[in-house]
């Protein structure tokens, strides 16, 4: 069975760097676009960035200039730096991929549970 799971999350000041992961565990013939996406009390879950198995990159329009989205394709990884941060980035960031798994003929998106990021002004 395919899991997602993030992780380095935690509490920072603002301006400064938090780095997430995203691992993915079971067996995987082929992933599509990874993301991350992100959740603030009371509002709606947003696209934070997104990248393709090619590498092609997309940002919500708050972010860009100060997140990275990447993925390792031999670790089925995909990781956000996110750097200068501000207390409005304080969110669930949750990680998402559109994948095929072994034995199965379509594709499917996953999400992690997410992981919590505080901003502190």
């Amino acid at each position: 069975q395919v899991q997602l799971v993030e992780s380095g999350g935690g509490l920072v000041q603002a301006g400064g760097s938090l780095r997430l992961s995203c691992a993915t565990s079971g067996t995987i013939f082929s992933i599509n676009t990874m993301g991350w996406y992100r959740q603030a009390p009371g509002k709606q879950r947003e696209l934070v960035a997104a990248i393709t198995s090619g590498g092609s990159t997309d940002y919500k329009d708050s972010v860009k200039g100060r997140f990275t989205i990447s993925r390792d394709n031999a670790k089925n990884t995909v990781y956000l730096q996110m750097n200068s941060l501000k207390p409005e980035d304080t969110a669930l960031y949750y990680c998402t991929a559109n994948l095929r798994p072994s034995g199965h003929s379509t594709y499917m998106d996953y999400w992690g549970e997410g992981t919590l990021v505080t901003v502190s002004s």
